[in-house]
């Protein structure tokens, strides 16, 4: 991924020096495993950690001209450890160590991305509690429907990325295996009981059974999770994005000393970084089609789902990290205007009261297909010639011969939509990241 949306804690995961850094511990942990079944001589597995190293650029040379980047590594790490190179590998092949390679990355960059859903659950929270009882409209359609508050639209989010949390702790352990089972996945030329050293020594666990590769569904399922959370994080963003519109200007994205927004309009303040992020969720879940694709491989292995992975699960990964830690800086900085909100919820002459007092016809007696008759064509009168909605019912026979003056103004009241935030804010803040589960 380019360094523009990267962070470089998680670019490090991906980078070449990590990835043969992990290769050589893999198989560095295979040997001690192999000495301790007295397999391989105790000195040799000793020499491999000590004398063993790798350089980047010599590894790329070999490879060049034995187009095999595992035959590249081990030729090079064979030219630092020495005459006992040749019990590295021993029983082993590339997929071995590829494939427990990329279950380590994904593990790794799965902790940093629980990380970053953290730090935004966090952002959510406070500024959920912020604005719990500030009165906004909501909306169906795009169209005013009726009163919420700012603090429970905070809150839907917050519970999104709750489940968001959980199902990437799901994926991220379903990923976590190790496979040293040799060809085809039988151990004819190696103990298993290689496989589980080298899992616990890498912070993964054993791959019940694997045909030389681990099987894709895991990958499958991991790729699906990040797919979704992008999609949370692209709900979010167009929330903002629609805030921030000129006509309704209820919040928008922090606009620092300097900054500029056109290269032609001075007076513009975009929302460039809510835009990037629904960027950026196209990004992560055009992985999900291919990893899904990589489930059906041929026979025991082919590798037709290796150049796809190397391509998204850096990108992927590297992307859904930098968008959740971007996120959750707007969130944080997040400008909002309840005053704006205020005058939008008044902009149609308090229609949105209308359910209450269409309930309020019923319970006083009047038929349900009356009731909405009554209540609609005096809407639709504000809708086309403006005006208050309250007096232009007040001055409805059929509705006064039901409901008094004092009785409609009393359906007016912002109240009788907010009477069960504490209920619900009690619903979703209940749960906690469980952070010392990594």
């Amino acid at each position: 991924m380019i360094p523009r949306y990267s962070r470089p804690e998680m670019s490090a995961i991906w980078s070449e020096e990590s990835k043969f850094q992990i290769w050589f511990e893999i198989e560095a942990h295979a040997c001690d495993a192999q000495a301790a079944l007295g397999l391989i001589p105790v000195e040799a597995a000793k020499t491999v950690w000590k004398n063993g190293a790798f350089d980047v650029d010599r590894i790329n040379e070999i490879e060049r001209e034995t187009k095999h980047d595992v035959i590249a590594f081990l030729t090079n790490l064979a030219e630092y450890v020495g005459p006992e190179a040749r019990f590295v590998h021993q029983g082993m092949t590339s997929s071995d160590v590829l494939d427990t390679t990329l279950a380590v990355q994904m593990t790794r960059a799965s902790n940093l991305m629980l990380e970053g859903i953290e730090r935004l659950l966090t952002a959510l929270r406070m500024r959920a509690h912020e604005f719990k009882r500030t009165p906004t409209i909501g909306r169906s359609h795009g169209i005013h429907a009726e009163p919420t508050t700012l603090g429970l639209k905070f809150a839907t989010f917050y519970a999104e990325f709750a489940r968001c949390y959980r199902r990437l702790q799901a994926a991220r352990d379903e990923i976590s295996t190790c496979a040293i089972s040799g060809a085809v996945g039988t151990f004819a030329h190696i103990d298993p009981a290689v496989e589980a050293h080298v899992a616990t020594k890498m912070g993964l666990t054993v791959e019940p059974v694997s045909t030389q590769v681990i099987p894709r569904d895991r990958h499958a399922m991991f790729f699906a999770t990040l797919g979704v959370i992008a999609a949370s994080i692209e709900r979010l963003a167009i929330e903002i994005r629609h805030m921030q519109r000129t006509e309704v200007r209820e919040a928008e994205e922090f606009f620092s000393a300097g900054q500029k927004g056109s290269s032609a309009m001075p007076h513009k303040r975009n929302p460039v970084l809510t835009e990037n992020l629904t960027g950026i969720a196209r990004i992560v879940r055009a992985a999900v089609t291919p990893a899904l694709e990589n489930v059906a491989l041929w026979h025991e292995r082919d590798i037709s789902h290796s150049s796809v992975e190397r391509v998204f699960a850096p990108d992927a990964t590297i992307s859904l990290d930098f968008a959740l830690h971007r996120l959750a800086s707007v969130m944080e900085n997040l400008l909002v205007y309840p005053d704006r909100m205020k005058a939008n919820l008044d902009q149609l002459g308090g229609l949105v009261h209308s359910q209450q007092v269409l309930l309020a016809l019923t319970q006083a007696g009047v038929s349900r297909e009356d009731a909405y008759k009554y209540v609609q064509r005096n809407a639709m009168q504000v809708w086309q010639d403006g005006g208050s909605y309250l007096d232009l019912l007040k001055a409805d026979t059929d509705v006064q011969a039901y409901l008094d003056d004092a009785t409609l103004e009393s359906l007016f009241d912002l109240d009788q939509h907010f009477r069960h935030v504490d209920k619900i804010f009690d619903r979703v803040f209940a749960y906690q990241p469980a952070t010392d589960a990594r």
